[in-house]
């Protein structure tokens, strides 16, 4: 019953999921406090090894979550739950997509979808900035007391220097979290 019930939450969340890995992360993570597998801190964790990890992010954090509920036949019923909505979507897309390309009812659906996929991706973000950079909820009542205890220094000092590398001198995003890994396993431990 437990694979059964990781399956089909992770067919849900590949099923209504749109706008990519980060755009499910609030809804992996919400079915990982629904299971009780992880914190958010271990997710946090999760969501940083799928990164670096190749593959889709959705895909790896699923397998990843899989892993650690149930092992190995965890990791492989939550990745098939995840990708298996994508493969029978596009499979019934290209075989209507001739059909239905000129569609003001597709094209206003897909125009619905865009906005909502931001703001799922803009959850992701917060919730990575929350566990990642602050020590607390974004939110907090803790920011206004005493921002020096509530910033968590070293992640945000990476985060600036990642932006400027990648703005200013163009440095692609591969080599970035190469170079990240490398000083995090040397300064932060």
């Amino acid at each position: 019953m437990a694979f059964f019930n990781l399956f089909l939450m992770f067919f849900r969340i590949g099923l209504f999921s749109f706008g990519g890995g980060y755009a499910m992360l609030p809804l992996i993570f919400q079915g990982v406090q629904e299971f009780g597998i992880m914190t958010a801190a271990e997710f946090s964790r999760l969501v940083a090894l799928s990164q670096v990890t190749p593959g889709p992010i959705a895909v790896n954090a699923a397998t990843y979550v899989g892993y650690q509920y149930a092992g190995l036949g965890g990791a492989t019923v939550a990745t098939l739950g995840v990708a298996l909505p994508s493969l029978i979507l596009v499979l019934l897309v290209l075989h209507f997509i001739a059909k239905f390309e000129e569609s003001k009812a597709l094209n206003a659906v897909l125009a619905g979808i865009r906005p909502a996929a931001v703001g799922l991706i803009a959850s992701a973000v917060i919730f990575l900035a929350e566990t990642s950079l602050l020590n607390g909820p974004l939110l907090s009542a803790k920011l206004i007391e005493n921002v020096g205890e509530y910033i968590n220094l070293l992640p945000c000092l990476f985060f600036i220097v990642t932006i400027i590398l990648a703005g200013k001198f163009k440095i692609g995003p591969i080599k970035l979290t190469i170079l990240a890994g490398l000083v995090g396993a040397f300064v932060i431990r």
